[in-house]
């Protein structure tokens, strides 16, 4: 592992600092880019240099610097973080809360709900790179408007399905992240919580999560359901989609681009169907977006955001220096940056208003306001063992009875949250 600092280099064999920025395999060079131009920036006082972690999985990334940080490794600086390694990362004490001025830095301009994933206890522990929200993608030419709440949703697919039309509703219900995601989503909507910040768990009080848990239900055993959906997660609901077989799905912004870098989906006849024949008509021509479903009537829907974060290393040499790129590595530019290059919407206010981003996002109005009204995952050292919890629970969704699991939820999700599950 390479030192954080080489000394004997540069004018009058004056210390170089060198910084180690730690990334995912996704946007290297997007990420290799704002290192160069922030090592510029800094008029030689110091080199970012951009490392790739070695696999796409967040949960291996999670261990692989738990188990250098908590070993003290001095060749860690600043470190791109999964949204929901906050609270873990700072109360293990593996980063370090960004000082007061810095703090107040990050924070101008920059999103609320986002800000939040980077906060734990009161204090900024890791600065909002990107960040990114649901939508509900649908069938312009199945249906004339799109719906405005879940037990809409599921009235007009099983109307389709009585037609013989696509009807499926493409929802994430696999046994991973993507099905506490869903939860979530259903329960702040709702006007519940998982747990409080300082970890009570709320999730067995009043009536929100018996509301979220009978909308899954709902879902999974009407004629909406993909047979597939206990098994579904995001790239399942897209493929879905893009095949002609659902009317509507909940996901990410990626399956815009997706859609229409692919063809614009199967081809679909005077009806709407899916057909092997070229008909010069294809989903992605009939493929809209609108605000994620309510789950209350009249109250906008408050989407479960994720996200990518900067967290500074305990055992960094030079932390004054990693904070300043911090500045610089999040600023508009680099973030208009990550926008554009690989799909990841910012967390700086102002850049929904650039052109280059609203062009690369057409539905930029819809994801701002759905960032505006979001919630974010429970703020807990607990949180892995909580989604753990949820998704094995919930999963088939056909199986859910919302008046039995709601207790069995607030009973194993408080013996998730006493036992942190920290790696040492």
């Amino acid at each position: 592992m390479a030192a954080a600092t080489l000394v004997g280099c540069g004018s009058g064999g004056a210390e170089r600092i060198v910084l180690s920025f730690y990334t995912s395999p996704d946007g290297v060079e997007q990420y290799q880019a704002s290192a160069a131009e922030c090592t510029r920036a800094s008029g030689g006082r110091y080199t970012i240099e951009q490392r790739t972690l070695s696999s796409h999985s967040t949960d291996d990334q999670r261990l692989y610097l738990a188990r250098r940080l908590a070993a003290h490794d001095t060749g860690l600086d600043i470190m791109g973080l999964d949204d929901i390694r906050t609270a873990e990362f700072a109360q293990a004490g593996w980063i370090v809360p960004y000082p007061p001025e810095v703090a107040r830095q990050v924070e101008q301009g920059t999103l609320r709900v986002p800000l939040e994933t980077g906060t734990y206890q009161s204090r900024l522990y890791a600065a909002p790179l990107t960040t990114t929200t649901q939508l509900l993608w649908y069938r312009t030419d199945l249906v004339s408007h799109p719906p405005k709440t879940w037990d809409e949703m599921i009235r007009m697919a099983e109307s389709l399905a009585v037609r013989g039309l696509p009807h499926y509703i493409e929802v994430q219900g696999a046994r991973y992240e993507g099905l506490t995601v869903w939860f979530n989503t259903l329960l702040a909507s709702a006007g519940g919580a998982i747990v409080s910040e300082n970890g009570e768990v709320h999730v067995a009080r009043g009536d929100a999560a018996r509301q979220a848990l009978s909308v899954m239900a709902r879902v999974a055993n009407s004629r909406a359901a993909d047979p597939s959906l206990s098994v579904s997660a995001e790239d399942d609901a897209r493929l879905a989609m893009e095949a002609g077989k659902a009317a509507f799905e909940v996901n990410y912004p990626f399956v815009y681009t997706s859609m229409h870098k692919n063809g614009g989906g199967t081809f679909i006849d005077a009806l709407g169907r899916p057909t092997s024949q070229d008909t010069g008509r294809r989903v992605g021509d009939v493929f809209g977006w609108a605000p994620y479903p309510s789950v209350v009537a009249g109250q906008p829907a408050r989407v479960t955001i994720g996200g990518l974060n900067l967290g500074v290393s305990a055992s960094s040499r030079h932390p004054a220096e990693a904070f300043e790129a911090v500045l610089c590595l999040r600023n508009r530019d680099n973030q208009l940056l990550q926008a554009v290059g690989v799909e990841r919407p910012p967390t700086l206010a102002a850049l929904y208003d650039d052109p280059a981003f609203q062009k690369q996002y057409p539905a930029w109005r819809e994801i701002r306001d759905s960032l505006d009204h979001g919630s974010v995952r429970p703020r807990t050292p607990a949180y892995a063992n909580i989604s753990i919890v949820i998704s094995e629970l919930l999963n088939p969704p056909a199986k859910i009875n919302p008046n039995t699991v709601v207790d069995q939820l607030a009973d194993q999700i408080a013996r998730a949250v006493t036992s942190q599950g920290l790696v040492p």
